[in-house]
């Protein structure tokens, strides 16, 4: 079965866009437990129920997207959207998927300020540990399968800590696919019903070269105008085009972009990423929440459309090349440098700032023990325990 339309008919979808956006909707009311579970309610939705594609094709297309920067999962809706119905199909799986989540958390930020009870963002502090922890196991066990990618992982953590930000981030990226892609060895490939690309690859050119111009051109813009709104916008585009493997991995470039400048306090900060916990969607719409708490609806607009645009040009620019790409071992054992670094990355940020700021004694780190296994069970969805720590977070003062 043909993994998505025809490159030669982009406009011969099979859906409209409207119904693309129902679709997505669905999932972004539905979808919680982040990146990993997102991406396992689209297989259930688009492999087995719908069969857009087979379970080879999926999985080569979360693959794409997590070597690329941005939310893996949002990418993979966004590449869903385009093969059905083109640029406005891709516009809308990403509106659909982003909407609910991004309306609760602005929602919550202009409504609760600056005044957070401790206790309640103690607790919420505590759940979010829990999450980002269990996030990192099952990544490890996935994508850290050997000595070498163990390795990897280890070295990108330690280089994270000890040169955090933007450029800490990137260079761990860079030096993971160089290392990956010299030393390890791809598995055998087997020939599977590949991703059709979209469109032309003039097209794809100027959608990544326009990905590329903004990276460059909005710091100096930024300094040379310094709007608030502009300033936004360049620090959440920059934040969405560097950071690999999404989720959680955006938590210490988000903290150092926003708290350290000023914009808004670390309890603030802190509370909306918990909170980004408890909502369904993309983990990336903490934006929203961040831009509603510095400069109500514009700020939140700006910062979520600056932090979501990176991806969306790049994996839509890719598209058309990626045909080519998928056949070299070289790239593939690249991938998994990358997919190695970003555990890593993961767990530099479970310990600085999320660990050392939440857990500062006994009764914090069984909290977060406890926490951990009801969301191992299963039993306990993310929403409820966000909901449990918020309540009885006042005990742990």
């Amino acid at each position: 079965m043909s993994a998505v339309s025809p490159a030669s008919e982009p406009c011969a979808s099979r859906e409209s866009p409207w119904q693309i956006f129902l679709m997505f909707l669905r999932l972004g009311l539905t979808s919680f437990g982040g990146p990993v579970a997102h991406l396992g309610y689209f297989r259930q939705e688009f492999v087995q129920r719908r069969r857009w594609l087979g379970e080879a094709a999926y999985a080569e297309l979360v693959a794409l997207c997590q070597f690329l920067p941005g939310p893996a999962s949002s990418k993979v809706g966004i590449v869903l959207g385009v093969s059905r119905a083109g640029l406005p199909g891709a516009l809308c799986a990403w509106l659909g998927f982003t909407l609910p989540s991004a309306l609760a958390l602005a929602l919550l930020a202009l409504g609760i300020g600056s005044g957070v009870p401790p206790g309640v963002l103690k607790g919420l502090q505590i759940v979010a540990v829990a999450v980002v922890a269990l996030a990192l196991w099952g990544m490890a066990r996935s994508l850290c399968r050997g000595a070498l990618r163990i390795a990897i992982a280890l070295l990108a953590a330690w280089l994270v800590l000890r040169w955090p930000g933007l450029s800490g981030q990137l260079l761990v990226m860079l030096l993971a696919a160089l290392v990956g892609g010299v030393l390890i060895t791809p598995a055998a490939r087997t020939e599977v019903d590949a991703l059709a690309p979209w469109g032309s690859r003039r097209l794809g050119a100027l959608l990544l070269a326009v990905a590329a111009l903004l990276l460059l051109v909005l710091p100096w813009l930024s300094a040379l105008w310094p709007h608030t709104w502009l300033r936004l916008f360049d620090a959440f585009y920059r934040i969405g085009a560097l950071v690999f493997g999404g989720g959680h991995v955006v938590l210490p470039l988000l903290q150092s972009q926003v708290v350290e400048s000023g914009w808004i306090s670390d309890p603030l900060f802190m509370t909306g990423y918990a909170s980004a916990q408890a909502v369904p969607g993309p983990l990336f719409s903490v934006a929203a929440f961040i831009g509603a708490a510095i400069d109500g609806w514009p700020g939140s607009l700006i910062c979520l459309l600056a932090i979501f645009l990176p991806g969306f040009l790049l994996v839509i620019g890719v598209l058309p090349f990626w045909q080519t790409l998928r056949q070299r071992r070289r790239i593939q054992a690249a991938l998994a440098g990358v997919n190695a670094a970003v555990v890593g990355v993961l767990a530099a940020a479970l310990y600085q700032p999320l660990g050392t700021s939440s857990v500062t004694g006994p009764t914090e780190l069984l909290a977060v023990l406890l926490a951990l296994v009801m969301l191992r069970s299963g039993r306990v969805p993310p929403w409820a325990l966000v909901l449990l720590g918020a309540a009885l977070g006042g005990w742990l003062l």
